[in-house]
């Protein structure tokens, strides 16, 4: 099978499911409005486990198989030819978690965990933005509201937070737009970034870290930078960590929430999710169903370093593994809390093994945030519906370019 074969197949896909489906209907909107042909070509190959295409690389759309991989650090690798470190090392530096590998990974991992304590996460997201306490008020006063800048709120003070910066609302804007620019030149079909997208990222990069390479320099508990100096990493490793942070973490958390109120405003569960405890366990469900229906990062990849076999396919040292997330979570079925988990998928968008999200606590704290200042909607007898609603077009993780709610 080929690209073009991959291609064609696309234009075939027809599942019949979605168009019944509240949930997925909306969903693909989303997901097609991203990547409108590499996501309907690669979920052309969703019912076959691993299958090789040429030019693209191995492609996994079966959980169990993707967890086997992800597993397996000694065969598959976040290092060499088309893994993830084609495309941040030449940005974030040679020493992030996001392209290393064994006891250095490891060593990194250790150091950088007691930044998300309880109660670090805690100190992290104390500091809310003024759009996102003011949002139950609007609502309460009659006004429709956009989630998506509200959210981007929210997820640029975590970015000031971590770079050592004041948390105002041009400031907050600012770095959130700057933060967007590197993650927007990345394409799920690209293995890498040109020169002159490496040069823009890293000039973009550098200004955005300037704040907290002086917060490192000053030392002291009082900003991240200030924390990593005193929990023994080098300034190398804190300005690569904290760019790695602000790519990644901020971007999921904002792309998912407005997903997470659509979802389950369609599934019709939105405001029983507001009224209900963040202990309760049927909460927990819904949030980890939102986010294996959503799958904010709908790839992973990975370089193979050894000889194996992958569902039947043989992989050699150089060969790329592209796991779609997507695919392999999506295959449990349809958005349904009440259902139990299947081993096999459970937290899989976050990863499995070594490489497991170590900012699943940050990402899940902002989630509680956001489902919290909404709650005295809810909690007024005023169900919360969504109103209006338009993808993004053409942006690396998938994402609604606007939600508008109303009580």
């Amino acid at each position: 099978m080929t690209v073009d074969d991959v291609a064609r197949a696309a234009h075939a896909v027809h599942d019949p499911s979605v168009a019944d489906d509240e949930v997925l209907h909306h969903e693909e909107r989303v997901q097609r409005g991203a990547h409108p042909l590499a996501y309907p070509a690669l979920r052309a190959l969703r019912n076959r486990p691993a299958v090789r295409v040429p030019g693209l690389g191995v492609v996994v759309s079966d959980a169990a198989t993707a967890r086997e991989v992800l597993l397996d650090t000694e065969c598959f690798s976040k290092i060499g030819p088309g893994s993830p470190a084609d495309l941040w090392t030449p940005v974030l530096g040679p020493s992030v978690l996001l392209n290393m590998e064994g006891a250095e990974h490891a060593a990194l991992r250790r150091t950088l965990t007691p930044l998300f304590t309880p109660s670090s996460v805690r100190a992290l997201t104390a500091t809310r933005s003024e759009r996102l306490d003011r949002l139950a008020a609007r609502l309460l006063a009659g006004e429709n509201v956009d989630l998506v800048p509200v959210v981007g709120d929210l997820a640029g003070s975590l970015i000031c937070h971590l770079v050592g910066l004041g948390d105002t609302g041009d400031t907050v804007r600012d770095q959130l737009r700057r933060a967007q620019e590197i993650v927007g030149l990345v394409r799920l079909h690209r293995r890498g970034l040109t020169r002159s997208q490496v040069a823009r990222a890293r000039a973009v990069l550098d200004e955005l870290s300037e704040p907290a390479r002086a917060a490192y320099r000053d030392g002291g508990t009082q900003t991240v930078p200030g924390r990593m100096r005193e929990l023994g990493l080098s300034e190398r490793e804190a300005m690569g960590a904290v760019g790695a942070f602000v790519l990644t973490g901020t971007e999921t958390v904002q792309s998912f929430v407005p997903r997470l109120v659509a979802i389950t405003h369609d599934a019709g569960v939105l405001d029983r999710l507001l009224l209900t405890p963040p202990s309760d366990r049927w909460r927990g469900r819904v949030v980890e169903e939102a986010l294996r229906t959503a799958v904010p990062t709908p790839v992973m990849l990975r370089s193979v370093t050894a000889e194996r076999e992958v569902a039947g396919v043989r992989v050699r040292p150089g060969d790329r593994v592209v796991i779609v997330t997507i695919s392999c979570c999506r295959g449990a079925g349809p958005f349904d809390p009440g259902r139990e988990a299947d081993p096999a998928v459970r937290h899989l968008w976050f990863g499995a093994g070594p490489h497991f999200c170590l900012g699943m606590p940050l990402a899940m704290a902002q989630i509680d945030s956001a489902l919290a200042a909404l709650a005295p909607v809810a909690a007024a007898g005023r169900p919360v519906s969504v109103v209006r609603r338009r993808v993004a077009r053409r942006v690396l993780i998938p994402a609604y370019r606007e939600l508008v709610v109303t009580a």
